[in-house]
């Protein structure tokens, strides 16, 4: 049984700092791409930020480059999500998930994952 068990998230004002991380177990961690989502109110799931197997390779959509760094320690299971600078409009609820397949890269579709945390909140206040 794959369980992520995401924390970190909080209330920060407009220009703030949150360290998200994700715990993994059931699974060969270091074998599989990770990625963040996220969600908003009214709004669809969004794919955030992606790190493949090894740590070598990130991804992230535009709004948030420069600003949010993601990371992972294989041998803790962890993957992480440093936000810097953050912005009323990154408000939502943010999941981590894991890739369906070993050795691949990250997608930003929510088919490329199989297995999710039960999200964080992460408010953003003006």
């Amino acid at each position: 049984q794959v369980q992520l068990v995401e924390s970190g998230g909080g209330l920060v004002q407009d220009g703030g700092s949150l360290r998200l991380s994700c715990a993994a177990s059931g699974r060969t961690f270091s074998s599989y791409a990770m990625g963040w989502f996220r969600q908003a109110p009214g709004k669809e799931r969004e794919f955030v930020a992606g790190i493949n197997w090894s740590g070598g390779r990130t991804y992230y959509i535009d709004s948030v480059k420069g600003r949010f760094t993601i990371s992972r320690d294989n041998a803790k299971n962890t993957v992480y999500l440093q936000m810097n600078s953050l912005k009323p409009e990154d408000t939502a609820v943010y999941y981590c998930a894991t890739s369906r397949h070993a050795f691949g890269v990250p997608g930003q579709g929510l088919y490329d994952y199989d297995y999710w945390g039960q999200g964080t909140q992460v408010t953003v206040s003006s």
